[in-house]
Order: structure tokens, then C-alpha cells, then sequence
């Protein structure tokens, strides 16, 4: 979605920052314990948000008066929410209903786990990229890849209009429930004038009396502190054959691989996940199942960022540079996929930020441990990028690696000016880039092999 250029001041921390457009304001966190409808639409007003926006007990009442603020206002763009546990969830909005949601642990295992409940005649497999599906009307969405694709396939008339509204009613409940568990939510508004027809709009009412009475039946089953999106799996087999039959048992064996989630085990047998859980709860409560934490499924298409951030392995052996998060922001996705290629392959996780406008924003939510900028880029460029993120707190101290194809005297005393950390031309080689990220890593990487060690 098309966005106004974000004002970044130094006040800013966590999720906040100013928006530039006049419409739409900061949502302001003053009146959260007063009328959090006033919360929604206090967008309108312009005011300036404090450094750390968060909302205590979202509950399903608050949630509605927060949504219906934004109904009122007939807000477009997105709403980001971050869970204390660093969880973020994104919610996109047309005219003040729900256009679409993403993120959490599994935001790709989720969307494809729906594909094959409401759309059990695709076969994703046989589309090997984005550019086999898009079209440029929808790409000017600039709406997640998740969305992009469902309004292709009912554009090609490969799923219809009606399983497309299944599919994205699921997602989105699923997320409610995520935010619902958080509890605490920070949350961060940014606006768009980006015009196009929508799939498919929800009322965000409607969507939360169905969250919550799932949420409900989640409580009654007594698994409040239990996770649908962790996966059981048997660990003590012997004892557990004991209790139960030998058919029971192997069925069990097939099904508790620790690889399917609550989730995905309630859309396989079709049941509500609650009964699901429930069911588990006495082989849980007696150690014979424990539930586990899953990493997300890989992303089905070529060309697109990996999925989620892979889930933290304390304890384990690892390579010391595993776990630091690299970000690039360049506006060219060849750059993007060299660099992730590169760094990946090394062992670091990656991020490719190819939209310079939301470049902050994304930083902000994903607080990479290093950042490779590029300088020349529309909209904006790295020098105010780089000015911007040294006046937040969160990036006072974060290594920063300007990107250019004019290794000029002249760029790089700018770029020293404005808070860079070093230099690095284009076009990048594995053997330079690995060598940068090393030099300003490397005090981390030894911290983490003594914490590993």
C-alpha cells in the first residue's frame, strides 16, 4: 500500500512514529482505561503518540471499540500489533473493514493449512513463482503476497469468490485469537490512499463474537496457557502404551509427530481445536505428550522473504552467528535476493526491505541486529534513512552499512556524518559482505558462542 514518507523524531521507540498525513493522525494511547473508540479514531486528530503505545487486557469489548474507531473514520492501511513476547500481527483495512490479517508464529503455515480446508482442488505446487500469478493490478495492491495470491486464483477462476471469503475469514479469526491470548498489545497505524476493488471486506464486529466464542470454548477446555500453534508430540511412548489400545496408540504415533500444530491436527479431523486439545489434556497432564514449539512452513513461491523468524533454539548447538538478524534495504529485489543468498547460506537470517517508505517501520517491528542501506533509492535516500534511525533509541548502537555504486570520497564523509558505520560498494561480493558483517558482528557472535558453550 502507498504511503505518505513517515516523520521519524527522536522520541520515537518500539512501534510509534508520526504520520504525515493530515487525515490520519497518531492513535493515541491517553484514554485506553476511558473509550478506546476514541483510541480508534483519535487517528483523525493528528496527535502525537507517546514513545511506547500499548494496550493491557484486549479483550473482545476494547477490541471493538478500538476497530470501530477505525470503522468511523473510514480508515485504509494497516495495523500493526506487537504481543510483549515479540510477536507481530498486521491487519490490513479498506474504508474501515478488514480487507485481510497476516504475521504471528505461522503466518504461512496458517494460510496454507486453510488453503487445503476450503480450497482442496489447488494444487499450490504448480506455481513456481509470484510473476505466474500476478497481474499488475494486483501487484498495485501492495497488499502481502498471502492476499495477492488468493485474488489471482479467483481472477483465473481457480477457486471461487466464495472459498477465497472462507479462506480469509479463517486467517484473520486465527489472528484474532493470537491477539486475543497476547493480551497486551503495542500497536502502530499507517495509513494509505492506495485505490483498488477488494477481494472480499469483513466487519471487525462480526469477526470478533466468533474469535470469541472460540475463545471462550478455549477457556472452558481449561488450555488458556496452552498455544494452539504448538505441536504434541509423544515422549514417553512405552508408558503411554500401557494406558491406552494398540490401535489407539498407533493412531496417536501417526498423528503426535511433533511436526503438526493443535491447528493443523483440528483441520485434519475435523474437529474444533478446543475438543482437540482437550482431548490431549490428560496424556499432557501426565507426561506422556508434551506440546512443542514448530518453525513455519516455507514460503511456496520463488522471489518472496522467508517466512517467519525462525523460532529460538537456547540450549542447542549452533553456529555462533545463528540467531543475529541482517536487514538490507534496497529498493532492487536482485540486490535483495543476492544479499539473503549470501547471508543465509553463512548462517544469518535475513530480511529484504525493497520498499524504501516503510523501510523504518519495518525495522522497528523486526530490530535487526545489522542494517546494509542502500544510498540511492526513489522516495528517499540512505542518508536520511540512516539519520533517522540514529536519532531512535533502538538503533542508537546498530551497525549500519551504507550501500553505493559511486565509492566516492564525498559519500563517504556524508555518510560518517549522518552515523554510518562503514561503507561498501556495489556490485557486493559473498567474500565482502561476509567480511563487513563479521567486522561489526563479531562482539555478538562471541557473546553467543559463550552463552551456547
Amino acid at each position: 500500500m502507498a504511503t505518505s514518507t513517515p516523520a521519524i523524531t527522536s522520541t520515537v521507540t518500539g512501534l510509534t512514529r508520526q504520520q504525515q498525513q493530515q487525515s490520519t493522525g497518531q492513535l493515541s494511547s491517553q484514554h485506553q482505561q476511558q473509550d478506546f473508540r476514541q483510541e480508534g479514531t483519535s487517528m483523525a486528530n493528528g496527535k502525537t503518540s507517546p514513545d511506547h503505545i500499548s494496550i493491557t487486557e484486549f479483550n473482545a469489548s476494547k477490541q471493538v471499540q478500538f476497530f470501530d474507531g477505525l470503522r468511523t473514520i473510514r480508515f485504509s492501511g494497516q495495523l500493526s500489533l506487537k504481543s510483549p513476547l515479540g510477536s507481530v500481527w498486521t491487519f490490513y483495512f479498506y474504508l474501515g473493514r478488514i480487507l485481510y490479517a497476516t504475521g504471528g508464529t505461522h503466518p504461512v503455515r496458517r494460510w496454507m493449512r486453510n488453503l487445503t480446508a476450503y480450497c482442496p482442488q489447488l494444487d499450490v505446487a504448480q506455481f513456481k513463482s509470484m510473476s505466474d500469478l500476478a497481474s499488475p493490478a494486483i501487484e498495485a495492491m501492495k497488499v502481502c503476497w498471502e492476499y495477492q495470491a488468493l485474488c489471482s486464483w479467483v481472477a483465473q477462476q481457480k477457486i471461487t469468490r466464495e472459498q477465497a471469503s472462507k479462506v480469509v475469514w479463517s486467517i484473520v479469526s486465527e489472528v484474532l485469537f493470537d491477539v486475543t491470548q497476547a493480551n497486551e498489545i503495542i500497536y502502530l497505524v499507517e495509513s494509505s490512499n492506495s485505490v483498488f476493488t477488494p477481494l472480499i471486506l469483513f466487519d471487525a464486529e462480526r469477526l470478533i463474537a466468533d474469535v470469541q466464542q472460540k475463545w471462550q470454548l478455549w477457556q472452558q477446555a481449561k488450555v488458556v496457557d496452552r498455544s494452539p500453534n504448538q505441536a504434541p508430540i509423544i515422549q514417553q511412548p512405552e508408558r503411554l502404551q500401557q494406558q491406552i489400545s494398540a490401535v489407539s496408540y498407533q493412531t496417536l504415533a501417526t498423528l503426535l509427530n511433533g511436526k503438526r500444530t493443535l491447528r493443523d491436527l483440528a483441520v485434519k479431523r475435523q474437529r474444533d481445536v478446543a475438543e482437540v486439545t482437550r482431548s490431549l489434556l490428560p496424556y499432557i497432564q501426565a507426561g506422556f505428550v508434551k506440546l512443542v514449539d514448530v518453525s513455519d512452513s516455507p514460503v511456496p513461491f520463488a522471489g518472496l522473504p522467508t517466512a517467519a523468524t525462525p523460532i529460538s533454539t537456547v540450549g542447542t548447538s549452533t553456529t555462533a552467528m545463528e540467531g543475529l538478524l541482517v536487514a538490507c534495504v534496497d529498493d532492487s529485489p536482485a540486490v535483495c535476493r543476492v544479499m539473503e543468498t549470501i547471508l543465509t547460506q553463512s548462517g544469518y537470517r535475513f530480511i529484504g526491505v525493497q520498499d524504501s517508505l516503510r523501510a523504518i517501520a519495518t525495522l522497528l517491528i523486526r530490530k535487526p541486529d545489522l542494517i546494509f542501506l542502500d544510498l540511492v533509492m526513489p522516495n528517499t535516500n540512505g542518508y536520511e534513512i540512516c539519520s533517522q534511525l540514529r536519532k531512535v533509541s533502538a538503533f542508537r548502537d546498530t551497525p549500519i552499512i551504507i550501500l553505493t555504486g559511486n565509492d566516492g570520497i564525498v559519500d563517504r564523509v556524508r555518510a560518517k556524518m549522518v552515523g554510518a558505520s562503514d561503507f561498501l560498494g556495489k556490485p557486493v561480493n559473498a567474500e565482502t559482505v561476509l567480511a563487513v558483517a563479521h567486522k561489526h558482528l563479531k562482539h555478538l557472535q562471541q557473546n553467543s558462542s559463550l552463552i551456547v558453550g
